[in-house]
């Protein structure tokens, strides 16, 4: 298993997934977190991802999301990916379904600075077309992982 940034793993990241309304991506996040041991709750996770998506959307351009939460159910930083085999809404800032689903867990003693770098470097990465679309064309895993790496190294 690759790991990168000590925060994804080959094994936090599905694609093809057979999910179809926010909750069950919420749902299928908080599952991933605690198999991969970032969390020890999938429904406080889910929770968390609920209650930050309704202070604001996490929906970006172009079938992107960026959930995230920071909470006490989270024991390590880490990211889980997701890949939806259709669109779902999410009331993002284009108004288009998203797909591809990038969640950000954050414990909440490390609220400032592992959040913000991630967040930002993801949020720099997906404003360029360019990556948008090898993310969206990604056959594998370990595409994705390459490709996730380079933005949380810059």
């Amino acid at each position: 298993m690759k790991t990168t940034n000590k925060l994804l793993s080959s094994n936090q990241i599905r694609l093809n997934q057979s999910v179809s309304s926010q909750q069950e991506v919420f749902d299928l996040i908080g599952r991933m977190a605690v198999e991969a041991k970032i969390a020890s709750s999938a429904a406080l996770v889910a929770e968390g991802l609920k209650q930050r998506e309704l202070e604001s959307t996490t929906g970006f351009q172009d079938g992107f999301a960026i959930p995230h939460t920071q909470n006490e159910a989270i024991e390590s930083p880490g990211i889980i990916i997701l890949k939806s085999n259709k669109g779902i809404e999410w009331n993002s800032l284009d108004d288009k379904p998203a797909q591809f689903f990038i969640a950000l867990l954050i414990p909440k003693e490390e609220a400032g600075n592992t959040h913000i770098r991630a967040l930002a470097s993801l949020s720099r990465m997906l404003i360029h077309e360019e990556n948008r679309r090898e993310l969206l064309r990604a056959g594998d895993e370990t595409e994705i992982l390459s490709k996730i790496s380079e933005a949380l190294e810059q």
